[in-house]
């Protein structure tokens, strides 16, 4: 797990081969399988072909004149979104992602943590996006994922433990 962890990065360039059926239900049972405060389970997964009309309609409205589509033309996105009266929904959709993100890098796909899209989905369209999602009644949009054969050999991160790690005896 360390490894892949050390190894992880976000993809943004992906091939336009589909996935398969048992590596996307794998990769949602990662995020299926993290903690939830007091085991509430309430985070809701939706499976979208970024083929779906409502992907382009979210990038038409996010940004119709961008260079590069917000999901980076990865095959596949996933929308977690979570109890709007759960106060721990946001961090149990933070810990759900990230499962889901790094069994995708040892599965030897790429994804793509993505939070771009929240002001738009927490827009005056809130409604209309948690719809046609199919976002269950009192649960609203936190974070998705692009996933998806990456087309690209991105290095690891560097990172300062001097900056960032505070030891206090």
């Amino acid at each position: 797990m360390l490894k892949t962890i050390k190894e992880r990065s976000s993809i943004r360039k992906y091939k336009k081969e589909a996935l398969k059926k048992e590596e996307i239900e794998a990769v949602v049972e990662a995020g299926l399988r993290a903690p939830t405060a007091r085991n509430e389970q309430e985070i809701n997964f939706t499976v979208v072909s970024t083929n779906n009309v409502i992907v382009k309609e979210i990038q038409n409205d996010l940004n119709p004149d961008a260079d590069h589509s917000f999901y980076y033309d990865a095959p596949t996105l996933i929308f977690l979104s979570g109890k709007d009266d759960f106060s721990w929904s946001q961090v149990d959709a933070g810990i759900a992602v990230e499962n889901m993100h790094l069994s995708a890098k040892e599965m030897g796909l790429g994804s793509l943590i993505i939070g771009c899209i929240r002001t738009l989905m927490n827009s005056e369209k809130k409604e209309y996006y948690a719809k046609k999602l199919g976002f269950k009644e009192g649960y609203s949009f936190i974070v998705s994922i692009a996933i998806g054969y990456p087309d690209t050999d991105k290095p690891q991160h560097n990172y300062s433990k001097e900056n960032n790690v505070n030891y206090i005896d």
